[in-house]
């Protein structure tokens, strides 16, 4: 058993297969592929990894496995059932691009289907079967990808994974800001093994004594999105990335499933090239120089209204497209106006079993039991609230914003036609 010295949680054990898992060229990777991507040109502490946050995350299971059974609550799980889970949680980001989630967002393959070949053949998959058992690296990818039928599935994906506490506490910790309090310990220690209240298989749930650790999970992640995550100029280098790799895919710089395989730093090295396209060049020297895109517009989800712009976020190739269309309209170079709007996802999935003081199962969800808040809806409101729709453009150059706006209300198939029709977007 070895000790690593961790500035978030101290000391962190490592057993014989951690130690055999870390020496990994796929988990040394991570040690060069950023926690927050580009997140560090606005704080300049957030350069730490992945590779630390997969620690964390392996040692946060490793307590909650610890915690559940001095309680029992592992009676009836397959005994190497928590050494798999621990591996899960160890290996759970092995697939992650280079900048974070970034690239998922022009519509490549997602990072947990990039793991697949990653955790179940070459040097990761012979260990884990040779110390877990036959079979063993295939259960660690159902697990990483929330496919799997344990009981303690929740620990590694689920509404209350242990990945979420982790990097919301290490984030905030290497921004400097104030904004991640979490009471761990509480949480973990309120975390049980209770039958599902509508199919009764055993799962991840979390006790009532929890609910006040819980609500600081949940309004921890608001704030980090509110102003780390979705902050306006990590946006704005975010927007610049995706439109340089979707140029590099385009002209064959670099190709889909080489993407994967870089560190950041090795990713724009190797599209520092001649060849590289005049809009693309300008990304990239942007983001090294800092020279980023300016808000020219900005609204929040919870204004525009439900499903509008919808079509930003999920259709990547139309929405560069329609910047453009718009550049051009305004008289702007190509790559000059850029389009965001996160891609939707729950602030925090609240759908999990609660137990109640009295033993009593019920699912946390919008429509069963609310608590003293209504969690669930709350979780949605601040959601809509942090989200924002934004149109960047270089040098600070203005935008007609009520006909931008126009333009961004629009459904997809309305803006492909008046793509197709070549009539002005502004007009």
């Amino acid at each position: 058993m070895e000790i690593l010295r961790d500035p978030i949680w101290n000391n962190i054990r490592l057993d014989p297969l951690a130690l055999g898992l870390l020496e990994s060229p796929v988990l040394q990777r991570l040690r060069y592929v950023r926690q927050l991507g580009l997140a560090f040109l606005v704080y300049p502490g957030a350069t730490h990894s992945r590779f630390e946050h997969a620690l964390g995350a392996y040692h946060l299971a490793g307590i909650a496995l610890r915690l559940l059974d001095e309680r029992g609550a592992l009676h009836g799980i397959a005994r190497d059932e928590p050494q798999v889970v621990r591996a899960a949680a160890l290996l759970h980001d092995v697939g992650h691009y280079p900048f974070s989630h970034a690239l998922e967002e022009i519509g490549v393959t997602h990072h947990e289907e990039v793991a697949h070949p990653l955790l179940t053949t070459g040097s990761i998959a012979q260990l884990l079967d040779q110390s877990l058992g036959a079979g063993a690296a295939e259960r660690v990818f159902a697990l990483v990808t929330g496919r799997s039928a344990s009981p303690l599935q929740g620990l590694i994906s689920g509404s209350l994974d242990l990945d979420k506490v982790e990097y919301l506490k290490r984030d905030a910790v290497m921004c400097g800001v104030p904004y991640g309090e979490i009471d761990v310990d509480r949480l973990i220690n309120s975390l049980v093994i209770v039958p599902h209240p509508d199919h009764g298989a055993l799962t991840i749930g979390v006790h009532e004594k929890g609910l006040s650790a819980l609500e600081s999970l949940l309004f921890a992640k608001y704030q980090m999105f509110r102003n780390v995550y979705w902050h306006h100029a990590v946006r704005s280098a975010t927007a610049m990335y995706k439109r340089l790799v979707a140029i590099a895919l385009d002209c064959g710089a670099v190709s889909a499933p080489a993407v994967s395989r870089f560190t950041d730093e090795g990713l724009l090295i190797h599209l520092d090239t001649p060849a590289l396209p005049a809009v693309a060049r300008t990304m990239l020297d942007g983001l090294r120089s800092r020279h980023l895109h300016k808000r020219a517009y900005e609204c929040p989800a919870a204004t525009l209204g439900d499903d509008i712009g919808e079509w930003i976020a999920s259709d990547y190739p139309l929405t560069r497209r329609v910047e453009d269309a718009l550049a051009a309209e305004l008289g702007l170079a190509p790559g000059a106006l850029l389009l965001d709007y996160p891609i939707k996802t729950q602030m925090l999935g609240l759908d999990l079993p609660m137990q109640r003081r009295d033993g009593r199962i019920e699912q946390l969800t919008a429509a069963g039991w609310e608590g003293d808040i209504n969690l669930p809806r709350l979780s949605d409101e601040l959601y809509r609230s942090a989200r924002r729709l934004r149109v960047f453009t270089a040098n600070r150059t203005p935008v007609p914003e009520q006909r931008i706006l126009a333009v961004l209300r629009r459904d997809a198939d309305d803006v492909r036609d008046q793509l197709a029709s070549g009539v002005s977007m502004l007009g």
